[in-house]
Order: structure tokens, then sequence, then C-alpha cells
């Protein structure tokens, strides 16, 4: 609405504040982006080398390496080609490993029967932080903490991570809004039914001799690393678990990396090739210098994520800290294209000291809890959560004050202008076609396709040009976002832990039911659902290639 033709959130920064803004900017995209790809690729190796025996750095750079081919050759249309395969693939999986839980497994095999287990792990290995030590409960101190970390590191990677905001870009404007709330009502199928399920399973099984680490629980190294899923999947469905997991990783994998690949790309060919080095690049020279930068961050990547495994941190390490390290430029990025009255002060000030304030909790609180600064010290709870908060509040606060004490007038034409096709009487007097152009274009514009391609074009040129046209979808984003945020961060979960409820059987049964239900509903926003509103587009497309000049007529 107030920056309809840019390429990256980056380049609305560079407009508003500047040169000095606009690289701090890129600062903490980029480390976003670092930050991000380290985690997926520290994850898929230690699952890939779990389950396969694979030297981890050599899955580190296969990972990406596989990626990178794709992406050069198929660009970003390609991404969303593999991303609904990949996620077709992936909510089928996550059914049958549902299935296997709680209606097939001799293990386990029911809801009943995965409590059973569950009362009885808690009994040999009580949960500290949680009631009565339980695992059937939302009573969970650490929980809790974990909960406000990932809202506080989750903001962040949705308003720095250039990979959110290249698909709303490259989304029709009328539509936008309605894809986001059904795609975020979807991926909760993943936490809530794809990893609560295996996560259970993993506790529940740990006492069975189909167990990898049977008779030994799993060490907490092996958890933040993120391998419960894989010994779960192994537990419960021997090699044929294992071929599931490896294939759901490979799918989760590549679509995220093709995202963080893209994303970087167009930061480094945009917002500083372009912007610094050559503005005047051809658009031909542009895509030869994305395709190069989606090459080197993906060895970029590769080569951060040798190193933190080199290091001693792992997945679990890097999101409880990505959190401290961004937080700071959350709200000010976000207000650089919602609130006309943030300043070019206030969103450096914001960010500066968001960014110093989240280390100096994080550091401070470790030291002060646990005697020294190491890397165990520093990725436990009670730090990380100080940092979060220090970060993601010192920068609301400061980027506000700073912007309200020296105000400066602003309009949002300015944005709305990047990138904007300039008129000229040369386009509004194009010379005129051969006669065989003319035909080939009357042909062409026949087609039901091209007619209805135009349609949507015409439609989506109009709401960009009439940005009041999108405030309606902008209220409805803002209602359905606060209300979602509080039904499922404080209308259910918060009574639940401070009535210190533990689940009982026929709670935890309703649970499972509600869970199965909701993963349904997913698949069918994301697998069905898209097929469902193409149908049309895919029977005219058909008609022309088989029925040719006969469907113009």
């Amino acid at each position: 609405m107030n920056a309809p033709n840019c390429h990256t959130y980056l380049e609305i920064i560079y407009t508003r504040y500047g040169v000095a803004t606009h690289w701090l900017f890129i600062f903490f995209a980029l480390l976003t982006n670092v930050l991000v790809g380290s985690q997926l690729l520290l994850g898929g190796s230690a699952v890939v080398t779990s389950l396969t025996g694979m030297n981890v750095y050599a899955a580190i750079f296969l990972i990406p390496l596989g990626v990178c081919v794709y992406v050069v050759l198929g660009g970003l249309r390609a991404t969303f080609l593999c991303d609904y395969s990949h996620t077709l693939i992936l909510m089928v999986i996550i059914l049958y490993f549902m299935f296997a839980a709680y209606a097939t497994n001799e293990q386990i095999g029911s809801p009943s029967e995965m409590y059973s287990l569950l009362k009885a792990a808690a009994l040999q290995r009580p949960v500290d932080g949680n009631q009565d030590g339980s695992y059937m409960t939302l009573k969970s101190n650490y929980a809790l903490v974990f909960g406000v970390i990932q809202l506080c590191s989750g903001s962040g990677t949705v308003f720095l991570d250039q990979a959110y905001w290249q698909r709303a870009i490259a989304s029709r404007p009328s539509s936008a809004v309605r894809a986001y709330i059904l795609g975020g009502l979807a991926w909760f199928a993943i936490p809530f039914g794809f990893a609560t399920t295996l996560g259970l399973a993993a506790v529940a099984l740990t006492d069975s001799p189909s167990f990898p680490t049977y008779p030994n629980p799993m060490k907490q190294a092996e958890v933040t690393a993120g391998l419960s899923a894989p010994f779960a999947a192994i537990a419960l469905l021997g090699t044929g678990g294992a071929v599931a997991l490896l294939i759901v990783l490979f799918m989760a994998v590549t679509s995220c990396a093709s995202a963080e690949l893209i994303a970087v790309s167009s930061i480094l060919t945009f917002d500083i090739y372009k912007t610094y080095i050559k503005p005047s690049a051809t658009p031909d020279r542009l895509i030869f210098i994305a395709h190069v930068m989606i090459c080197v961050f993906g060895f970029t990547m590769a080569i951060f994520a040798c190193i933190w495994n080199a290091i001693g941190i792992d997945l679990g390490w890097l999101f409880l800290v990505m959190g401290l390290l961004i937080g700071g430029a959350v709200f000010p990025a976000a207000f650089a294209i919602t609130w006309k009255g943030q300043t070019k002060a206030g969103a450096l000030a914001g960010a500066i000291t968001g960014l110093c304030a989240g280390l100096l909790a994080w550091l401070v609180t470790a030291h002060q809890y646990y005697g020294s600064l190491s890397v165990t010290t520093t990725g436990m709870e009670y730090p990380t959560l100080a940092g979060n908060l220090a970060a993601i509040m010192t920068g609301l606060i400061v980027s506000i004050g700073v912007s309200l004490a020296k105000p400066e007038a602003f309009d949002w034409e300015t944005t709305r202008s990047i990138n904007a096709a300039p008129t000229t009487l040369a386009s509004s007097t194009p010379s005129s076609p051969s006669f065989e152009d003319k035909k080939t274009e009357v042909t062409n514009s026949d087609l039901p396709t091209i007619r209805a391609e135009e349609k949507e074009a015409a439609e989506d040129a109009a709401v960009v040009e009439t940005p009041a046209k999108l405030g309606r979808a902008f209220k409805t984003a803002c209602i359905a976002s606060f209300l979602l945020t509080f039904i499922m961060d404080f209308l259910i979960p918060i009574p639940l832990f401070l009535s210190h409820y533990i689940f009982s059987q026929g709670f935890f049964t309703t649970w499972v039911v509600i869970t199965f239900i909701w993963v349904f509903c997913s698949t069918a926003i994301s697998v069905i659902l898209p097929i469902w509103e193409t149908a049309s587009f895919f029977k005219e497309l058909y008609m022309e290639l088989v029925g040719g000049k006969e469907a113009v007529d």
C-alpha cells in the first residue's frame, strides 16, 4: 500500500532515511538471513548425520548445493512450484506419523496408551518447572520462557528476513492478506501436529528397546540439536520412519533454504550492487548478478554452519540467541512501512540501542546467574530471555521516543514512487507494429488465459494506483493478526498455565482429535485449495493446448 513497486523492504529504508540507515538495516537483514540459514543447515545436517552416518560437514555443504542449482535454474517461480509439491509430500508424511503414533503402532497405537506412557515417563523422568513434573500440562515455566523468546525471535524474522517480504511482494495485492492468514493457520499444523506428536512419542518410547539411545535417555545436547524427531521416527517405524523423516527434512530445508537464497540475492543485487556499484545495470546484468549471489550465499551459509558446529554451537543456542541480536531493529523496520511519524534518527537510535541493550542484558544475566560466560551459560533460558526482551522493547521505546521528540514531515508518495514506471511520450505513442505482430497480438489476446491474465493485471494496477482500496485489506490484516495472537498466545494457554491443570485422559484425547482436525484442515488449505482456485485456469490452458485455434474461436 505504501510501497507497491519495491523489490526489497530495504529500498523503503533507503528512500525514507538515506544511506547510513540503509547500510545499518542491510546489516540486520543479512544477519537475520545468516542466522536463519545456519539454523536450517545445523538442524538438517544433525538429522542427516544421525539417520545416515554421513559426515556432518559433508551434509552441511551438500544441502545448499542442490538448492542453489534449482533456484538458479528456476528462480522464484520454481520455488513456488517446489513449495507446493514439497508441502503436499510433507502433509502426507505428517499424517503418516500421526496415524502411526495414535492408531497403528504396536507400542503406542492410541491416545489412551500414549497418555499412560507419558504418565509413567513423568514418574521416572519428571520435568523441572512443570506441574508435578508432568508432560501433560501447560504449567511449564521453561515453556513460558521459550514462548516469549519465540515471539521475540519470530517477530525479528518476520520483519527483517527478506524471504517473508519476497512472498508478499510477489503476491497479488487483492489476495495477499487472505493468503497470509490462511497460510499462518495452515503452518500451525507443523508445531501443533507434527512436532508435538514426535516429541511426545520420543518421551513415551524412551524406555523402549527400539529407541536409538536405549537404555539411556536422550542427552541434553541431542535434544537441543533437534534429534528428538528422528529418534522418535526410528522408534515408531524403524527404517521406514527414518526414510520418511529424511524426505520431510529434504522438503522442508530446501523450501526454506531456497527462500533465504533468493532473499539474500535480492538484497545483494538491488540494495548493494544496483544502488552503490552500478546504478545503470541492465536487467540481464542484474539477473546474472542475482544468480551469482545465490551461489555466494549458499557457500557462505555453509561456512557459517561449519564454524558454529566446530565451536559447539547448535540449533537450540542459535534459536534462543537470534532474537536478542536482531530484535532491536524489529519495530524500526515495521514503522518504516506503517508509521510516517518515524524519523531517521528514531530508526537509527532504536535499532542500535536495541542491539546494545540486548547484548548487555544477555551477558550480564548469564554472568549473574551462572558466574561465568560460556556457550553453555549464554545459551540458557533466562539470559536469552532477558536479552530478547531488552532488545525488542528498547528498540520500540527509543524509536518512538526519539521520533516524537523531534518530528519530521513525511509523505508516503515518496515511497510509492519507488521503481514506478515513468510515463513518457514514447511510451504513450508507441510505434506501429507490423502486420505479423498485429496478427500475433490479436490472436494471443483472444485466448481465455491471456484475457484472464490481462484482467488480473488491470485489477492489480487499479489497486496499486488507489491505495485507499487496500485500506479494507489492511484493517482485516490488523484485526486477524491481533485476534489470532490473543487466542493462540493468551486466551488458550494462559488459563491452562495459571490453573496448573494436568490433562485428564479425556482432555488429552480431545486434544489429539483437535490436532488431527487441524492437520486435515491445513492439508485442505495448502494442498486442495490451490488446485480448486486454479482449476478453471488449467481447464482453459488445456483447451488452448489441445484445441488450438478452436479454443480461440
